[in-house]
């Protein structure tokens, strides 16, 4: 999925170049719109590594011959509504229209918990659907009165002036780092176990761009710019306000995944008996090199 993802950063730093020397590989990005259509290249075969938000991600290594193997953006998601708007906590959206980026999407039981923890359910809101960036627009235009989307769609609305945010998703579920999950990298378990080296060097390198962004965020938004298209300012916002997190502990440990796999067996995204594999190993060793 196009967004601010280190491994952009590790393409535009030359970390990748090496890589490919070492193991005689080419890395070819392919782009998806949202989760599904990416877990079912997946699931086709046709990619061998992946990253998307932590719902997909999940499901993935739930559900799919994948395994988590690293955690590379925290937070990320947030519910907005109107700058001028006179709605001031969780509990006053009763009554009110929310737009969302569909059921399958994590966005979907985060808001979910943000309603309970207020005391309210799906009923007492009017949900729409949504692709989650055109719900910046639809604020701007008032055609709803709130919506739940990641970034950077919630930096450029909050960039954009028309906005702000009512709850950050660390204020809802902080399970890594006082933080909410927000991107997963994944690995096709026939990959995995025939190169598990070209594995370990993708996401070391994907912590060597966390450590770059983290020390010149401003150069770090310069060159996502220039990689996936998004407004520099946009995304220096995003840094700046930390609307996306990043720490280059990437490890996925077990009792954040169990938590956060409850988190989407309680919403139905998830089945009782789906366990996610994971692989923290590749991570842990990263961190090191």
């Amino acid at each position: 999925q196009p967004a601010t993802m280190p491994i952009y950063i590790a393409r535009a730093l030359g970390l990748l170049d090496p890589l490919e020397k070492k193991h005689n590989i080419k890395v070819v990005f392919r782009s998806f719109a949202y989760g599904a259509p990416e877990n079912q290249a997946m699931a086709a075969g046709e990619l061998q590594m992946a990253s998307a938000g932590m719902g997909p991600a999940i499901i993935a290594a739930a559900r799919l011959p994948s395994t988590l193997v690293a955690i590379t953006i925290l937070e990320q998601t947030a519910i907005l509504v109107p700058k001028d708007s006179t709605i001031k906590s969780v509990a006053e959206l009763k009554g009110k229209k929310i737009a969302f980026p569909g059921e399958g999407s994590q966005q979907y039981p985060l808001l979910l918990k943000a309603l309970a923890d207020a005391k309210l359910t799906d009923k007492d809101v009017t949900l729409f659907k949504t692709d989650g960036a055109q719900v910046p627009t639809l604020l701007q235009n008032k055609s709803v009165d709130a919506g739940i989307t990641w970034d950077p769609h919630v930096s450029n609305a909050l960039a954009a002036g028309h906005s702000r945010v009512l709850i950050k998703a660390e204020k809802i579920m902080p399970i890594m780092q006082g933080h909410y999950i927000g991107n997963g990298e994944y690995v096709h378990n026939d990959f995995l176990a025939k190169y598990p080296q070209i594995v370990q060097d993708l996401v070391t390198a994907n912590v060597k761009a966390i450590d770059y962004i983290v020390k010149d965020p401003k150069g770090a938004a310069k060159l996502w710019a220039k990689e996936i298209g998004f407004p520099e300012k946009t995304i220096e916002y995003s840094l700046t306000e930390r609307i996306s997190v990043y720490n280059r502990n990437v490890v996925p440990e077990r009792a954040t995944i169990d938590a956060y796999t409850a988190f989407l067996q309680k919403a139905g995204i998830l089945k009782p008996d789906d366990k996610p594999k994971v692989n923290a190993s590749f991570a842990r060793k990263a961190l090191t090199e």
